[in-house]
Parts: structure tokens; sequence; C-alpha cells
């Protein structure tokens, strides 16, 4: 979709919209020959990804507020919006493939679809696709660990660095095969949503540990990731982590 927007409609055609949809917008004007150069190659990437992005045209010299309070200092300025917020951007006029390049950078690939979904045949797929996506890889392992194929979930995870998540979960696998009391009762809290109690326990664990004690930090580290930054827990058990290891 290609649709000319105006300083007056600019909240509702792009930033409104943008909560559903990429909005990319060429801010540009007539005098402007790099404009006149970069405007139809604009509008033919975005045709060709009818549905999945639109493309709002703004003319600075008729609506020059919209340009103001985005900082557009130089034309043509392109500025992509997803969620009331500018992603990406990028100044002067691009090649159709550079244009197309950021444009998909926008646009949710195959495997974003897949991992969306997010049942098994999905998961798997998506994996082929883009083999080192940890979420993709996560979220399979703790399916098919969780009907007893562990070592298949281990595979999956146990090589994906960057990923706390996959390290936690890889982690936990091979701390499953302890048949370790304490770590059982921590590995049965996490599950119940009880993660205090699942942490406590991990950590105390981490002061008897001897060639376990890696493997035990990256499950906290997992667990805390997964909670996110703000979370209450979180927050607490990263000072009790910190204490523990140093």
């Amino acid at each position: 979709m290609i649709i000319d927007v105006t300083d007056a409609d600019f909240p509702v055609a792009v930033l409104e919209r943008s909560r559903s949809v990429p909005v990319v917008v060429d801010f540009w004007a007539a005098w402007c020959g790099p404009c006149r150069q970069l405007g139809p190659v604009l509008e033919s990437a975005a045709a060709d990804r009818e549905g999945q992005v639109v493309l709002a045209k703004l003319d600075v010299d008729a609506n020059p507020v919209a340009a103001r309070r985005h900082g557009v200092q130089g034309i043509p300025a392109v500025k992509a919006f997803r969620d009331g917020a500018v992603v990406a951007e990028f100044v002067g006029a691009k090649p159709p493939a550079a244009v197309a390049r950021f444009l998909d950078g926008l646009v949710p690939s195959a495997a974003d679809a897949l991992v969306a979904a997010g049942d098994e045949a999905s998961l798997r797929r998506a994996l082929e696709l883009e083999p080192a996506r940890a979420d993709a890889a996560v979220p399979l392992a703790r399916m098919i660990r969780a009907r007893g194929e562990a070592d298949e979930a281990l595979r999956l995870v146990e090589h994906l660095p960057g990923s706390f998540a996959a390290e936690g979960l890889a982690a936990r696998i091979r701390l499953e095969r302890e048949h370790d009391d304490a770590l059982s009762s921590a590995f049965v809290a996490l599950d119940a949503g009880e993660p205090a109690r699942g942490l406590d326990l991990l950590i105390n664990a981490l002061a008897a540990s001897n060639g376990s004690r890696e493997d035990l930090r990256r499950v906290v580290v997992g667990v805390l990731d997964e909670l996110g930054v703000e979370h209450p827990v979180a927050r607490e058990y990263r000072r009790k982590l910190a204490a523990a290891l140093y």
C-alpha cells in the first residue's frame, strides 16, 4: 500500500497504523533530484511487499511539522516506523538492492512466522531455514525433553552460544542426569511456578558443587533471563548469584 500523508493525518496514518504493520515514510520534495530517483524504487519495492509494509509519502515543503518533529535534516530521508517509533532509517538515494534489503529487514521472514506458530513441525521447519534461531530451538527442545527425549533436546540447544535460555536448558538437561535430590527439588519448584524457591535451592547447591558449578550458574542465569530484567525476583537473585559466585 502506498499513501500520501500530511502533518494533520501523520499521527493516525503513520504512528497508529505502525502498531499493526510497518510504515515506511519517504520524506521528499518536488525540487529534490535524488528524491525523484528514490521515489519509484521505494514504490516498486513496497508494491512487491503488498500487505507486509505501507509506504507513506510526505512532501516536506507542504508538511514541515512532521519532518521537523522526526528530525529530518536532509532529503530524501526514509524512516521506518513500528509501534509508533522509528526502528530503521536512511538518508539519500539508494539502489534497488539496498532498498529491498531495508524493507526486508522490517517484514517477518518465513522463519519468523513459523516461530510465531509455535507447534513442533513449525519450529523444526524454522530451524531448517535458520539453524541458529534460539527462539525456535529452545521451545522445541522443551517439547522434546518433556516427552523424555533428552538427548535430542540437548543436541538442539547445547551449541547456541549467546542465548542464556539455550545455555540454561542445556545445563539443566545435563544436571538432571546426575539424579541429585536437591537439584530435582529445585527443578520441580521452577516447573511449578515457584522461581524464588527453585533459585534458592540452585544457588545453595553452588557452594557444594565441583564439576557442575558452571552448569548450575547457567541454569540460574537462564531462569533470570526468562523472568526479565525488571522482575523483582530476578533483581533479588542476581545479587544472590553474584554473592555466591564471588
